[in-house]
C-alpha cells in the first residue's frame, strides 16, 4: 500500500514539473521565420531598485506579485507592422504627461528592421529596430522551443525593461 501511495505521490510530482507548451514547434517556426506572431507579456521586470523597493514595501504583496500583469499587454508583429501595448515600471528621463502615447510602451512602427538568429538549442533571437518610432531604440525578443519568451526594451527616455511571456497566432482580423 504503501508504494503505491509513493509512486501516486511521485507521478504528481512529476507531472507537475513537466514543462507547458505553448505552441507546437512546427507552429512556432512557421511564425518566427514568416515574422508574423504575439508576444503575450505576463509579466514586467523593472530595473529600477526604487519599483521593486515600493512594491515590496505594501504589506502583503511582494515585487512578484505586483509585477503579473493581466491579459491583453502585446507586441504584434505583422509583416509590414509592429504594434506595441505594454506598460512600464520604471524611471522615464523626459516625462511628457500630456503625451499619453509615451507613458507606456505604447507605438506603431511600420519602418523597422528584424535581424533574426538561433541558436543550437533551438531558441530564436528576434532584433527589432523601429525607425519610424523616436524614443524606443531597439526590441530584443527572444523564443524559446516551448513558446515561452522574453522581450527587453531599449528606450531613449527611459530605463530598460524586459517581459515574460508566450508567442502566440496573430489574430484574425475580420474584413
Amino acid at each position: 500500500m504503501k508504494k503505491i501511495i509513493f509512486l501516486m505521490m511521485s507521478m504528481l510530482l512529476f507531472q507537475g514539473c513537466s514543462s507547458q507548451i505553448y505552441v507546437s514547434p512546427e507552429a512556432l517556426e512557421n511564425m518566427v521565420n514568416a515574422k508574423q506572431l504575439t508576444f503575450m507579456a505576463e509579466k514586467a521586470n523593472s530595473s529600477n531598485p526604487d519599483v521593486i523597493n515600493a512594491a515590496n514595501s505594501i504589506p502583503t504583496y511582494s515585487a512578484s506579485q505586483m509585477m503579473r500583469l493581466d491579459y491583453g499587454y502585446t507586441l504584434v508583429l505583422k509583416k509590414n507592422s509592429i504594434t506595441a501595448a505594454l506598460p512600464y515600471f520604471g524611471r522615464v528621463y523626459n516625462a511628457n504627461i500630456y503625451n499619453t502615447d509615451k507613458q507606456g510602451i505604447n507605438f506603431s512602427s511600420k519602418d523597422f528592421t528584424i535581424t533574426q538568429e538561433q541558436n543550437k538549442k533551438g531558441t530564436y533571437f528576434l532584433k527589432i529596430t523601429p525607425r519610424d518610432v523616436s524614443h524606443i531604440n531597439v526590441l530584443h525578443l527572444e523564443i524559446y522551443k516551448n513558446g515561452k519568451a522574453t522581450l527587453s526594451v531599449n528606450a531613449q527616455d527611459r530605463q530598460p525593461i524586459s517581459y515574460d511571456g508566450y508567442i502566440m497566432k496573430n489574430e484574425e482580423t475580420k474584413k
